[in-house]
């Protein structure tokens, strides 16, 4: 039996290179045949084209790769969002916004001012993204987004920024071997993604270049013009922790629920400390946002929390956001507490988001994500079936909607 197992064993790794040569021969022909013709197309020379993707080959060890390589996320433990947002993590980002705040100043107020953007939010941002642009990022970006298009799970999402950054090396922003980005493509400091690049980034210092790689200058205004170009109302808080009486459904979440901050006040909505409401902690239109549901702290949002969801989707990231800016200014603590959330993988989340899809639900996407149309799709279906209404999933709804 051994000597079968060597025997198969040595094949296998006999045939892997020409797997491999096979693969890399697939992506030459992709290259050639897909991507020069649209990247000609966009205005992207024969030049920067060869100079770009000469001796390319995929990545192989990038996640969510298909048909073959990567990590499926969809086995991933789900992490409870008291994972993202404890004291502690958003005290050492705003430590580190205040240390950088009196050095920056200048930029920041200039910033403010063009754009209606706080300073603590934008520097929160610049910290969440790269640590203040101390982060190590390292991975080749024509190869990883490459590899992402050619091969990974959300292709069509890939190929056009596949493209964008073939053009900002045809206008020579940044150099081939220094044009660095994440594991999914994110570029510089503020972690643009290459069409952001093109569309978003500006030149802060007034040297005639956008530089979000080098130049502090140029990723603060960067940042502060993504999210005014997005629709940031100057002003208006992104949002406050709340008390939410029993009373109040939690199924009310979501940027398409909105009440004016009166209706909240009427329902017995007050801030997490038991004072009452002000148009200074939300605006004139207040929306639920719940990232637990009843097994966490509930908070009431502006537009511009929405905003910044623009520039990452998550709501914990957007709170994560919020909240640093805020403690800018001074210590800020969560109130309420997390229950026990978690203990279950994507996976579970997505069957239960299909479940509810096939009754009739929106749960946006079957992401395996529990964003807020989920959170209020589980809402609804608890209350249809007369069951505790807490809009999350835990092992019950999990166990009822398999």
């Amino acid at each position: 039996m051994m000597k079968r197992i060597a025997v198969l064993l040595a094949t296998a790794l006999a045939l892997l290179p020409q797997a491999a040569s096979a693969a890399d021969a697939g992506f030459s022909r992709w290259l050639e045949s897909k991507v020069w013709p649209a990247a000609e197309a966009s205005g992207v020379s024969r030049a920067t084209f060869e100079a770009a993707v000469v001796g390319l080959e995929p990545d192989l060890g990038l996640p969510d790769l298909k048909p073959t390589g990567g990590s499926n996320a969809f086995q991933a433990e789900f992490r409870s969002p008291a994972a993202y947002l404890a004291d502690s993590k958003l005290d050492g980002l705003a430590a580190g916004a205040r240390k950088r705040f009196a050095a920056n100043r200048a930029v920041l107020d200039r910033v403010a001012r063009a754009t209606g953007v706080p300073q603590g939010i934008v520097l929160a941002i610049w910290g969440k993204e790269s640590a203040f642009g101390a982060a190590r990022i390292e991975k080749d970006a024509v190869r990883t987004l490459a590899t992402q298009a050619y091969m990974g799970s959300r292709r069509a999402e890939f190929f056009p920024e596949l493209l964008a950054a073939l053009r900002i090396l045809e206008e020579e922003h940044i150099s081939r071997v220094a044009m660095k980005s994440s594991w999914a493509g994110a570029l510089g400091q503020p972690q643009f993604m290459p069409s952001k690049f093109l569309t978003d980034a500006v030149d802060g210092n007034g040297d005639g270049r956008r530089d979000i790689w080098r130049s502090t200058p140029d990723v603060l205004a960067s940042i502060g013009h993504y999210l005014k170009s997005r629709g940031w109302k100057p002003g208006v808080p992104w949002g406050v922790e709340v008390r939410l009486p029993a009373s109040v459904a939690c199924s009310l979440e979501g940027p398409d629920q909105g009440q004016p901050l009166a209706a909240w006040v009427r329902a017995g909505v007050t801030r997490a400390d038991g004072g009452p409401l002000a148009m200074d902690d939300v605006g004139p239109v207040g929306h639920l946002l719940m990232p637990a549901g009843r097994m966490g702290p509930a908070f009431l949002v502006s537009d511009n929390f929405y905003v910044l969801k623009a520039y990452n989707e998550s709501d914990v990231y957007a709170l994560t956001i919020g909240m640093v800016g805020d403690r800018l200014s001074g210590s800020q603590k969560i109130r309420g507490s997390w229950g026990k959330v978690g203990g279950f993988s994507r996976s579970d989340v997505r069957t239960v988001q299909t479940r509810l899809e096939g009754m009739g639900h929106d749960v946006g996407t079957a992401d395996g994500l529990v964003g807020f149309r989920t959170r209020v799709a589980i809402g609804r279906w608890q209350a249809k079936n007369g069951l505790p209404v807490t809009c999350y999933p835990d092992k019950a709804v999990i166990s009822a909607l398999k």
